[in-house]
């Protein structure tokens, strides 16, 4: 300890508001460099590597051949894909001296997709797996949580190459099953959800999240198995209604009722009935604002039930490569016909006497006007009437207006149906810890990867893609093992093995605890010895809590009897033993808790 390059600290950072980032900090494992950049000290660096080994150790055991990317990489490639544009401001964009342009890479498929196609040209090459554990880089406007969600972070991305789906599907497997492997080694818990493939494209898709309240991921899941992202969570379009009894929509003045409350209140007083109006009987209207990759703002208007929450990420997620955030006053001003607080289907979407197709199929003149699919045809609801204090009454779906199509936008509830009939859902929140990917051809046939089949006719290759957060998993154990008092590291993760703590003043302890440092040491475990001479016992106790080794051995005034002490840093317990069986009595315990880890 004396000679190791670290400085612990007793209070929180003021930046650092999880528990992982805060005692990742205060243990000296990261240093923050920037917003969402950290830099790894010698401790969380061993933390770091132990990670990457568990990970390497699957991957060898799938065949997956390990590869190794630059992290600046050329804008063509890109360009072919189309996600130069996509990636939108979350890409690091950079010039050389020559004016080239040049981006650090948030993720390698491109490069992949190249390597195979300079390579390979035949289906007896295949199948093909290959991996690489690599620093990656994405703009994040808002970075948080340490090394969860930063700019900079390190990740293993693998591909799998196939010359048919059925190869896709084996290999999708094989992965799928390693990394399963993986975090049951790692100790973490994970629920593997259904996902949105997003700007990655492809079909199937699956997330690995773990559980923890301070998750970025809303995830949803019951007791008959079924776990899926929310964003990815689907909902049936309701069945149509009889609207054959619904009398004419009848607009109404509804002074100050530009909430859904007061629109209630307002209706109960107007039109008042044996069963109350309620949200339920609304339709809310939620302007929002997509921001193409190419820079166009498009104004949308998504008409939900008005007792549900409109929620961004689902929607981002369906306009997907857009960004989505919600309409401001200056969008406004360019559609007058949206009128605040009692905008209306009737002026907008396919209803709007403006609203122009081309011979090219292009629409303009009105924005577009997507439903809710708990908005049943034949359904009759109160509105706002596109005018200042007025709504209509009775408005009816299919009968008064029409829509340009559903979107998923509203936010999960717990007890909500699950989407294949398991059973009422409930909801969690997680950290991401892998995502694995379906691609199929889309990067093949952008790149030109294909291959030569055993009848000589070319066939385009499918692939999959696998990635897992390396630098998000440290931080997400260092959420999961910790304790009032610092960290609490699983052995075969953790920096050491064993901690050993000198503690007192006379030649005679520092000598035994160094000789049972180097004895441990030759039998093959990793000590971090605390030597430190004018520490006091206090201070050496609570860096031996804060930093984590899962056990610890304790050379103090026990000596004098003859006697050191060994400690178990998750549990607490501690006991004697005889300084002569010291060693015997440790190596015994390092080795079960490493056989208990699978080490």
């Amino acid at each position: 300890m004396s000679n190791l390059f670290v400085r612990t600290l007793r209070e929180n950072p003021a930046d650092a508001e999880v528990p992982s980032h805060q005692l990742l900090v205060r243990a000296g494992y990261i240093r923050r460099a920037a917003p969402g950049i950290y830099t790894w000290l010698p401790l969380g660096l061993k933390v770091l590597r132990k990670v990457e080994q568990i990970v390497r150790d699957e991957m060898y055991a799938t065949g997956a051949q390990e590869v190794h990317f630059p992290a600046l990489l050329p804008r063509e490639p890109y360009e072919a894909t189309n996600r130069w544009t996509e990636y939108g401001p979350n890409l690091f964009r950079l010039k050389d001296r020559r004016e080239n342009d040049y981006l650090l890479a948030p993720t390698h498929e491109e490069m992949f997709t190249l390597l195979v196609k300079d390579l390979y040209s035949s289906y007896k090459d295949l199948p093909l797996m290959l991996y690489q554990i690599q620093t990656k880089y994405r703009d994040e406007a808002r970075p948080r949580a340490g090394v969860i969600r930063g700019r900079e972070f390190i990740m293993k991305d693998a591909y799998s190459f196939d010359v048919d789906d059925a190869g896709l599907d084996a290999q999708y497997q094989t992965m799928r099953d390693a990394y399963e492997k993986i975090f049951t080694r790692l100790g973490l818990d994970y629920v593997i959800c259904s996902a949105m493939s997003g700007a990655m494209g492809g079909s199937r898709s699956e997330e690995f999240l773990h559980p923890t309240t301070i998750g970025e991921d809303t995830f949803v899941r019951n007791a008959s198995g079924y776990a899926a992202n929310a964003e990815a969570v689907t909902t049936p379009q309701a069945p149509d209604v009889d609207d054959s009894d619904v009398p004419a929509a009848e607009v109404l003045d509804t002074p100050d009722s530009t909430t859904i409350d007061t629109l209630v209140a307002v209706a109960n007083q107007l039109r008042p009935k044996d069963e109350p109006w309620s949200p339920a009987d609304t339709l809310k209207n939620v302007v929002v604002v997509a921001k193409h990759p190419n820079g166009e703002r498009e104004v949308i208007v998504i008409g939900v039930p008005g007792d549900r929450d409109v929620d961004l990420r689902r929607v981002e997620a369906a306009l997907a490569p857009a960004e989505v955030e919600v309409a401001t006053a200056d969008d406004l001003k360019n559609h007058p016909e949206l009128v605040p607080g009692y905008i209306g289907p009737t002026a907008i979407g396919p209803n709007s006497a403006k609203r122009t197709i081309d011979e090219q199929g292009t629409v303009s003149g009105s924005v577009r006007y997507l439903l809710d699919p708990r908005i049943a045809r034949g359904s009759a609801w109160i509105t706002g009437a596109n005018a200042d204090q007025k709504h209509v009454f009775n408005l009816v779906y299919g009968r008064d207006f029409e829509a340009d199509g559903t979107i998923e936008a509203v936010e999960i509830r717990a007890g909500d149906p699950a989407p294949d009939g398991s059973g009422p859902l409930e909801l969690a929140r997680g950290i991401e810890l892998g995502h694995i990917f379906q691609l199929g051809r889309k990067y093949a046939e952008n790149l030109g990867l294909t291959v030569l089949d055993e009848f000589g006719k070319t066939r385009v290759v499918t692939m999959g893609s696998y990635g897992i957060g390396v630098s998000r998993i440290l931080a997400a154990l260092a959420g999961a093992y910790h304790d009032d008092l610092g960290l609490s590291w699983p052995i075969n993760v953790a920096p050491a093995h064993v901690h050993i703590l000198a503690t007192g003043k006379g030649d005679d302890i520092f000598e035994t605890a160094e000789r049972l440092a180097f004895e441990l040491s030759a039998a093959g475990f990793e000590v971090v010895y605390d030597d430190r001479a004018r520490v006091s016992a206090g201070v050496k106790f609570k860096d031996y809590e804060l930093l984590g080794v899962p056990h610890g051995l304790v050379v103090g005034r026990g000596l004098a009897d003859g006697k050191v002490e060994i400690r178990h840093r998750a549990t607490g317990e501690a006991r004697d033993v005889p300084v002569g069986d010291a060693v015997t009595t440790m190596a015994d315990i390092l080795r079960a808790d490493l056989a208990a880890h699978g080490e």
